[in-house]
């Protein structure tokens, strides 16, 4: 087929559902569709400006970039069009051929079935160009990318059900022109004045024009009247990229709605900051913490990063090189003078200036944290349920912020037991008891099995406060953060209990004696469970369990683990230690018991009991259930 031939392609099956959402109940603000056109649009001339700084030629004898808007009472129609960088025909069939790509299932799986809940959604997923079906029960598009010749137009159309066509057409202009044709019921985004409020009050911040034809004149001349004039048309918005007015002068809505055009999401942020700093560096940032997290947050893969801005003119959509991975969800704008317009990723890299200016941002954003913490608890619960496991990262890999870092982390304790209350470090430090000189935790599979593990007895006894750590990178954060405000860390679950001053001599006594007067039971179950175990020994932890597992002091936890075999990775070598409490009935009878055939089974047993109060899964299940029938039926003869 020759690619001059008009061609009629499927859209994907997930693609007609998500169109048929839209179409039928998504938005409950309808205007919102004009910002995302007008957006994209802008993006389409930022493209061509970075395109041109290497070949001027791609502007045509056209320098002046622009957005321009027109409507057509009589026809029913809207049109944006730009005079940016344009699409190929592949390019139209790749990027208004299939929507969503990255996460069009994973869009429509989180649908609630509330309109404003779902369509706060859309921006998450680049679906933006398709709200243009909101309101037209048909949407045009005539492109031509910069630099082709005008015989290579692409004309793409679709009524937003099963298919769309693409064909050639010539094309003078490059850029791109959408026509809606509107659906009798939205005849209203035919009007001149209800469009231009639309773009004042979604799009004034766009650092281009986005132009519509001057109202006519009153005339009393009749030659003037009868004459064909061209339109004139006049800048609707302010056109001055909003980042570089002064603070004093930019309201909280036209920051937010800066933020929704920048990031294609729906949802307002959490917070903002806006920055000019001049001395040996020079630069403008306007950084956004967002409230909800992208879809694609746990790939560290993803594309990422800051809008790069030099001297007003836009060089990067997504430069990671500002921030540091564990900041990844932070999203803006930085604006320099102090880097070369043809700066290209491996110059980035390379350059002293962004490692300053990388640092100076990072600090900014921390800083941003704290002052939500500190002035807005329940904004900052929001921020940390969305991202609390992505700056768990830090530490780890920005060691001269851990401090910044750790005051900023959030943790379920002891204290209530609920995961979702979380405290602070600072506030677990405050409620020490005298005496106290670390910072206990435990690790489990998920927050009940933290909260109810055996290991908690005499902390709860004690009443020594003890945090709850459950997500899959807490193990490994601990063991980069290792102490806060000089006060160690401690896995209650690892090595030796010492409890220091908060254990008085007499209990110290009291635990050699118990341990002396076991030995025999100590051997036994040892040699019952043989090379299963590094060690077993009498317990200080348990208080009503009647055993539990301990992880050597140098070795891996369970956690960590499990994530490295669930990755394929080769494990180190690592048995258990396996405690005993000898005061526990059941220690007790197994104590007494003659037979060393059933003491072995019932040895087992506490074995893989205590295997399943950590929340692991057993070796031999099968087994485990076969003895433990055999010791009921036992008791029940």
């Amino acid at each position: 087929m020759s690619t001059a031939e008009k061609e009629t392609l499927g859209f994907q099956t997930e693609a007609k559902q998500l169109l048929q959402l839209m179409i039928h109940s998504m938005y409950s603000n309808k205007e919102i569709f004009l910002r995302e056109l007008v957006s994209n649009a802008s993006d389409a001339a930022d493209k061509l400006r970075f395109e041109a700084l290497k070949d001027d030629t791609l502007f045509e004898d056209d320098p002046n970039i622009r957005v321009r808007v027109t409507v057509d009472k009589d026809a029913g129609t809207l049109t944006i069009a730009d005079n940016g960088i344009g699409m190929s025909r592949d390019e139209v069939i790749n990027n208004l051929g299939t929507i969503a790509r990255s996460g069009t299932a994973e869009f429509l799986k989180n649908l609630s079935g509330d309109s404003k809940k779902d369509s706060q959604l859309i921006g998450q997923f680049g679906v933006g160009f398709y709200s243009a079906f909101i309101v037209a029960d048909k949407v045009e598009v005539f492109t031509r990318r910069a630099g082709a010749p005008a015989d290579q137009g692409v004309h793409w159309t679709s009524t937003g059900e099963s298919d769309f066509t693409v064909e050639d057409c010539q094309r003078d202009a490059r850029g791109t022109e959408v026509v809606l044709h509107l659906r009798d019921d939205d005849k209203e985004f035919a009007d001149d004045w209800r469009i231009r409020s639309i773009i004042k009050k979604y799009s004034d911040h766009i650092s281009i024009p986005v132009e519509m034809q001057k109202p006519a004149s009153p005339s009393n001349d009749e030659e003037d009247k009868q004459e064909e004039a061209a339109p004139e048309f006049e800048a609707v918005n302010s056109a001055t990229a909003l980042w570089t007015r002064p603070r004093t002068e930019v309201s909280d809505d036209e920051y937010k709605e800066f933020y929704k055009h920048i990031s294609h999401d729906f949802s307002e942020p959490l917070t903002w900051s806006h920055n000019k700093v001049e001395g040996k560096l020079e630069y403008t940032s306007l950084l956004y913490l967002p409230a909800t997290p992208p879809m694609d947050m746990w790939n560290r893969d993803a594309a990422r990063g800051l809008k790069l801005y030099v001297q007003r003119t836009f060089i990067m959509d997504e430069a990671e090189q500002f921030l540091p991975l564990y900041l990844r969800f932070v999203k803006g704008v930085v604006d320099s003078n102090d880097l070369s317009l043809n700066v290209s990723r491996e110059i980035l890299q390379q350059d002293p200036a962004v490692d300053a200016m990388k640092s100076a941002l990072t600090k900014r954003v921390l800083d941003m944290l704290s002052k939500l913490a500190k002035n807005d608890s329940e904004k900052y619960q929001t921020f940390w349920k969305a991202f609390g496991q992505v700056l768990k990262e830090g530490p780890a890999e920005d060691f001269s912020n851990k401090e910044k870092i750790a005051k900023l982390l959030r943790f379920a304790t002891s204290v209530d037991d609920k995961a979702e209350q979380t405290h602070s470090l600072e506030d677990y430090v405050g409620r020490m008891k005298e005496g106290q000189t670390k910072i206990y935790y435990v690790v489990g599979e998920n927050h009940k099995t933290a909260a109810n593990s055996p290991h908690l007895e005499v902390f709860r006894k004690k009443g020594i406060e003890v945090l709850l750590l459950s997500d899959r990178v807490d193990d490994w954060l601990m063991n980069h953060l290792g102490e806060f405000d000089g006060k160690q860390l401690q896995d209650v679950g690892r090595g030796q209990l010492d409890l220091g001053e908060l254990e008085d001599e007499e209990d110290k006594k009291a635990k050699e004696e118990l341990a002396e007067e076991h030995k025999d039971l100590v051997e036994r179950v040892t040699k019952a469970l043989g090379e299963r175990v590094e060690e077993v020994r009498v317990t200080s932890r348990l208080t009503s369990s009647p055993a539990c597992l301990v992880v050597g002091e140098h070795d891996m936890g369970a956690q960590m683990r499990r994530i490295l075999e669930a990755a394929g990775q080769a494990l180190p070598e690592s048995k258990p230690i396996f405690e005993l409490n000898p005061e526990h009935p059941l220690v007790q009878k197994l104590d007494k018991e003659p037979d060393e055939d059933r003491f072995a089974d019932l040895a087992d047993i506490l074995f893989n009991q205590a295997h399943l109060a950590e929340g692991a899964q057993l070796d031999n299940p099968a087994d485990y259930v076969h003895k433990l029938n055999k010791l009921l039926l036992e008791l029940s003869a």
